[in-house]
């Protein structure tokens, strides 16, 4: 679904925390969970009544593709809390989208693209050489303007007008992109030829339509990846949204797992912290496959750290793979209670949050650098319900301990 400028590739050595193992701590309550997660089934696969009622109930958000509309009113009778979201990509018209000279009618962006070919060219975006811009490794994705008003207004206008007809909470705004040859390796459109205007297209994008979506009573998530590489831009296009999406958050693969250094660890944890402040969504997606242990206590620490009441968590093992809905976890039915305050530092890059009902830690150092010790001061349940006064974290780890409350 997305351009992916990967960190570095890390070594990476199993976790093992050693701990004080004393008495066994007594078991949270089960409600509420501490954790919210989402699904993005994307592939038009079929779900089984039973997939329905299941995630209806249990996961916050899903997002799904237009035409399927009849699938977002059994989730929401299933649970009419839940909250639903239709894609559309912001940047690209697909041309397979079009049949016979005739596009569909339910479209996986929000301009069709014989409309567009036939009616308002200059809405394509070109190369130096007057050659329109299709996505490396995505066929028939073809890039738009989005810094043209008139496209704007069509974009919003179409988006807002199908996702009320379908009965959807919200639209997903894939491809909400930063620098200009995402897609097209070492090719800027000739219109925007720096990452800046390109930024300051998108901005205006977000502005000019966001009107349009709040008077519908239509929440907004954009596809933020690969904010945390440029300063500021995950505020300054959320602003003008209800919620970002970073696509690749933490990890990267089982072995590939983000450190803290300027554009790394923090600047992530950033995201969510700043969106709970603002009263936005946050939804975030580690790459791990099931059963990685170290990928995933990393990332989920790291959510704990900085969640509050609208971030949500899931992730995915295989890119672009939004079909099946990601593993639950026994954890996100854990309830650590109110968190007592944000997470504070308790070492260099290690980091620590407490809960009424539990603690949570993370050591953001690279992965392979030695392991630090943090004392609990008091007695916690781990994973195994093995009772702990201490734990040991390797680098690019993460800790999440119960106690009775």
């Amino acid at each position: 679904m997305r351009w992916l400028k990967a960190a570095s590739l890390l070594a990476v050595t199993t976790v093992a925390a050693t701990a004080v193992t004393v008495s066994p701590a007594a078991s949270a309550a089960p409600a509420p969970a501490s954790v919210r997660s989402f699904w993005l089934h994307l592939d038009s696969s079929p779900v089984s009544d039973e997939v329905v009622r299941t995630e209806a109930k249990r996961r916050s958000y899903v997002v799904l593709n237009a035409w399927e509309g009849s699938l977002a009113a059994k989730l929401k009778r299933a649970n009419p809390a839940v909250q639903v979201f239709v894609y559309k990509d912001l940047s690209s018209t697909r041309s397979y989208a079009c049949r016979s000279g005739v596009d569909d009618r339910d479209l996986p962006a929000g301009i069709g693209y014989c409309d567009a070919d036939r009616n308002h060219p200059e809405w394509f975006l070109k190369d130096a050489n007057g050659k329109r811009l299709e996505y490396s490794g995505y066929a028939g994705h073809w890039q738009m303007d989005v810094g043209d008003p008139a496209y704007q207004k069509a974009w919003a206008d179409s988006v807002v007008a199908g996702s009320k007809s379908a009965g959807f909470d919200g639209v997903f705004m894939d491809n909400a992109l930063f620098p200009c040859d995402a897609y097209h390796d070492g090719v800027c459109p000739a219109k925007y030829r720096t990452d800046s205007s390109f930024q300051d297209a998108y901005k205006s994008m977000l502005a000019n339509t966001r009107g349009s979506f709040t008077s519908a009573g239509l929440k907004t998530v954009a596809n933020l990846s690969n904010a945390r590489l440029h300063d500021g831009a995950w505020n300054a296009y959320t602003e003008h949204l209800d919620g970002g999406f970073d696509e690749w958050w933490l990890t990267f693969g089982d072995t590939n797992l983000l450190s803290e250094y300027p554009e790394g660890w923090s600047r992530q944890v950033a995201e969510i912290t700043a969106a709970e402040q603002r009263g936005k969504l946050a939804w975030v997606q580690p790459h791990f496959s099931a059963g990685a242990d170290q990928p995933f206590r990393y990332t989920l620490a790291s959510y704990l750290l900085a969640t509050g009441k609208t971030s949500a968590i899931a992730e995915l093992a295989r890119t672009d793979r939004y079909d099946d809905p990601s593993p639950w976890h026994p954890e996100y039915d854990w309830n650590l209670g109110t968190p007592s305050g944000p997470y504070r530092s308790v070492g260099t890059n290690v980091f620590r949050r407490d809960f009424a009902c539990g603690t949570v830690l993370v050591n953001a150092n690279r992965t392979g650098s030695s392991a630090v010790t943090v004392r609990l001061g008091g007695s916690y349940a781990d994973a195994k319900g093995s009772s702990v006064t201490s734990v040991s974290l390797p680098g690019t780890s993460g800790a999440i301990l119960r106690k009775s409350c």
